[in-house]
């Protein structure tokens, strides 16, 4: 793996719940690009390993899933790409688990990847 990213999280993002509906502002989305430009199949093989629980949502433009990592008790969603994989920050959301699936894609892909963070204020 290229560097050793630390995965801090400068914004969580705030909820707000209203008659039944969520809103969100702010959060923190982590971009995982892999050097030779390709995310092939990794991403499925991490989700399948079983300290991950996901669930994708249909009739998107790119699979989205909500994962629970088992292990660290923690959850994020996951954003898949042809060209990158984004780690979207939920309200509760450890920067372990965040460490622990790019640690994961590196062990099922044979590349390296470049992380970029962007933190959106609310």
């Amino acid at each position: 793996m290229s560097g050793d990213p630390s995965f801090e999280i400068p914004v969580h993002p705030e909820c707000e719940y209203n008659g039944g509906a969520i809103t969100r502002t702010g959060g923190t989305v982590f971009s995982l690009i892999p050097t030779d430009g390709a995310v092939e199949g990794c991403l499925g093989r991490v989700l399948a390993r079983e300290r991950y629980t996901a669930g994708d949502w249909f009739d998107l433009p790119s699979p989205v899933y909500l994962v629970h990592d088992r292990e660290l008790g923690t959850v994020f969603r996951v954003v898949g790409y042809d060209d990158r994989v984004e780690l979207h920050v939920t309200t509760t959301t450890e920067s372990s688990g965040l460490r622990a699936f790019y640690d994961a894609l590196g062990e099922e892909s044979e590349t390296d990847w470049r992380v970029e963070c962007e933190a959106i204020e609310g």
